[in-house]
């Protein structure tokens, strides 16, 4: 449980032990707001690098263009060749990637990041690694870059897509464009920057991290050097950047949950109690969420104590995505409620102590800044800055990672440093004020109050910060009654975690997802009637979006386009059930099911093709060890564990595709397998998806007959593949051969771990029984 005590205030408020890690000195300390002056610091810095390199995120994209306006360098533009031109040209150098495993694996759906590509050798000197070591449901959030145990940088920004942006954030900015040309909105995030021996104690966090991970022993962390020869040695940090605040204590804070044996660390939530109940006048919150109940819970003390400080929160006006509106929406709304109530005792005069803003810009479709970072301050005594939201799973469940300062020293030093904390979190209000810094300043001090000089530096129809007021919607709160499923603060049972293979301890829970298919398709019925007889037809063209594939039927050649169509969507990672259902509709279930089996069986082929030329090596560098078990498993099974894993569609279909290719299957097995596990699904598919779109155009109770067959086919698929493998399964229990332990031990190793693609579905449905579901609706 979190320690409600107050600190000892003679020691100040960061404590090693208590709120943080270390309390380390820092030669120097800057705010980097925003992606563009982050990512260009970034750069100057890997440029430099003599020794080591250490990365560690929750995604990473090696596309990702650091400088979009052009490096007056000579080394690529794009991270990942930058990194492997680092280690070509620096002999000395290593480098140490290691991401979250799941985002990565994902990530397989837009690039190989350090995949074999033509024209450029692997270096053992550049190591990529993932790391799935943490409970099922949990993740990997930390944001950490050590350059030479020297300098490092801690925050919310990933090395990834979609990250760039200006502190002007104008809506039209033509550098703000994904690795596929494509352009995205604004968006909002920072990150901190040291230098001395906090870099080395962050140096030190990210080798735990590595070994832990499974990955062997990391370069040494090197020994202390004094003063003289540091002086040496060539500076890494970017000459055009001013440090903040030089000679200085910076506290580094973690969050990392119960596993393994091993005790968990919260020392970021008790980071935020401490600043809560610490706070005098201001309380100022950036964070993209805000939906934990421990910190609501804190702040509602202080709101309800007459003489309690100003609470200000800065957060995005709509959480991305609909499913994450319907979740993290529907428990911040609810939270914002619970605060406004805790201040409805004072009276009207209170209700100004407590208030939630967010960035508005004019011209924006939604009005309305991403805001991604993480960052709080506590009156002008404390800043922090990390990975860590204000949410339940950043408190307990993910790793994260911030840093903190606080005025410290003597007289004159503890003044240099409030001021520090005051500019760095006024230069965050004036740029979503669209003024200065100095203005914001100005303002406080002659109102008194955060949001007295907010309210005074408003301008319509200008940049500004908008007061919000998220409703709170009676039929997402009840669905949402438990944010245990949603944001969870502890590890959840992975009763219905399935293995790669559907091992023995994990086979039960088989049907149960089969019947989830039938209660799909079930609501897919529902759809169908509520798009006839309601407005819903009028909001989404079902026509248009099938106008296009359905051009195809009047082409030459039609069978050739769409086989390609088949081959070529598959090796771009597109889901093959979505491409199933579209040619049941365009085609209709006889067509449309020879068209897909035999698209299915070449992009199939060519897949296994990919992996065989790949090879097992490469394949591991991207997908981690436990690519072992499962070669193994396709080698021992051969056709039936083919047949068993593309019947339960548990994995993506051009991963196992590759990866049968780079373990020791026969291509004839492998063939076999895939026909005998694909062909029954796509026969339901098509005919399901025939008549559903027959069912919304013409409906009759034909079709609607026709589609309750195919539902009552799927049910009892679900209770034959249970009769299927019940008896394996007492036979195990009987004992007559008992499962070996150590498989066991391996089998629950090699257990996915939460497949979040990426981070806009940080905070989706997390609960067992939700976890393939909802990567499902995210693929269709």
């Amino acid at each position: 449980m979190p320690d409600l005590v107050e600190p000892d205030a003679d020691r100040g408020l960061l404590q090693p032990g208590r709120n943080c890690w270390r309390l380390e000195q820092a030669d120097r300390f800057k705010l980097l707001i925003d992606a563009a002056e982050y990512f260009g610091a970034l750069r100057s810095a890997l440029l430099k690098a003599e020794r080591s390199v250490f990365i560690l995120g929750w995604d990473i994209d090696s596309r990702t263009v650091l400088v979009p306006d052009g490096a007056d360098d000579d080394f690529p533009p794009q991270l990942g060749d930058l990194l492997h031109a680092l280690v070509a040209r620096r002999p000395g150098l290593h480098i140490h990637v290691l991401n979250w495993d799941y985002a990565m694996l994902y990530a397989l759906e837009r690039e190989w990041l350090m995949a074999k590509k033509p024209g450029r050798e692997r270096n053992k000197r550049l190591r990529f690694h993932t790391d799935a070591r943490h409970p099922v449901g949990a993740s990997h959030h930390q944001k950490v870059v050590v350059i030479d145990d020297r300098l490092a940088f801690v925050g919310g920004l990933d090395l990834t897509r979609c990250r760039w942006d200006t502190p002007e954030h104008a809506v039209d900015n033509p550098l703000r464009r994904d690795p596929d040309d494509r352009p995205y909105a604004p968006f909002h995030d920072v990150q901190a920057m040291v230098e001395g021996d906090v870099a080395r104690a962050l140096g030190e966090l990210a080798r735990r991290r590595w070994r832990q991970a499974g990955h062997g022993e990391p370069l040494q962390l090197p020994d202390r050097i004094d003063d003289a020869s540091r002086s040496d040695r060539s500076p890494l940090w970017p000459q055009d950047l001013e440090p903040d605040l030089t000679d200085l204590k910076v506290a580094i804070s973690r969050t990392e949950p119960d596993y393994e044996g091993r005790t968990g660390v919260f020392e970021v939530r008790q980071l935020y109690l401490d600043v809560i109940s610490g706070a005098r006048d201001f309380l100022f919150f950036e964070n993209q969420y805000f939906t934990s109940n421990v910190l609501a819970e804190a702040l509602g003390a202080r709101l309800r104590d007459a003489a309690g400080p100003e609470v200000a929160v800065v957060s995005p006006r709509t959480q991305s995505g609909w499913l994450e509106q319907a979740t993290m929406g529907a428990l911040r709304a609810r939270i914002h409620h619970r605060l406004k109530n805790a201040l409805s005792v004072h009276g009207d005069a209170a209700a100004a102590r407590y208030q939630m803003y967010c960035p508005r810009l004019p011209g924006l479709d939604d009005e309305c800044l991403n805001v991604h970072s993480k960052v709080f301050a506590m009156d002008d005594r404390l800043f922090s800055v990390g990975s860590a939201n204000m949410s339940n799973r950043s408190m307990a469940f993910d790793t994260e990672c911030n840093l903190s300062i606080e005025v410290q020293g003597d007289a004159p030093k503890q003044d240099e440093i409030r001021r520090a904390i005051a500019l760095m979190r006024n230069r965050l209000l004036a740029e979503h004020l669209g003024t200065e810094p100095a203005a914001v300043a100005e303002q406080i001090a002659v109102a008194g109050s955060l949001h007295g000089a907010i309210a005074a530096l408003r301008k319509e129809d200008e940049r500004e910060l908008a007061p919000m007021d998220p409703r709170l919607i009676p039929e997402l709160d009840i669905l949402t009654q438990d944010n245990a499923v949603f944001d969870p603060e502890r590890p959840i049972s992975p009763d219905e975690v399935v293995d790669a293979y559907v091992p023995r301890s994990a086979r039960k829970p088989v049907p149960r997802r089969m019947i989830g298919l039938g209660l799909l398709a079930l609501a897919l019925v529902a759809f169908a009637l509520a798009w006839r007889f309601t407005p819903l037809r009028d909001w989404i063209n079902l026509s248009s979006l099938i106008a296009l594939a359905r051009s195809v039927d009047k082409m030459p050649f039609t069978p050739v386009i769409v086989i390609a169509a088949f081959v070529a969507a598959g090796m771009l990672m597109v889901p093959i059930t979505v491409l199933i259902a579209v040619a049941g509709v365009v085609f209709g279930p006889i067509y449309g099911g020879l068209y897909a089996t035999a698209g299915v069986a070449l992009s199939a082929a060519l897949g296994f093709g990919l992996g065989q030329w790949l090879g097992h090596d490469a394949l591991r560098q991207m997908l981690g060890p436990r690519i072992n078990n499962l070669s193994r498993r396709f080698a021992q099974r051969g056709i039936a564990a083919m047949a068993v894993i593309r019947l339960l569609p548990i994995a993506p279909f051009t991963v196992v595709n590759v990866v049968a290719g780079a373990s020791h299957l026969g291509l004839r097995d492998y063939m076999i397998g895939t026909l005998i596990g694909m062909v029954p699904g796509i026969v339901l598919t098509v005919i399901f998806s025939h008549n559903l779109a027959e069912a919304i155009r013409h409906p009759s109770p034909q079709t609607v007959l026709v589609l309750a067959l195919v539902t009552g086919a799927l049910m009892l698929m679900a209770f034959g593949l249970q009769k299927l493998l019940k008896p394996r399964d007492k036979k195990n229990r009987k004992g007559d051969q008992p499962i070996d332990r150590r498989e066991e031990r391996q089998l629950r190793r090699d257990e996915p771990k939460a497949d979040i693609k990426s981070e806009a579905h940080y905070q989706e449905l997390q609960a067992p029984s939700g976890r393939h579901a909802h990567v499902e609706a995210r693929r269709a």
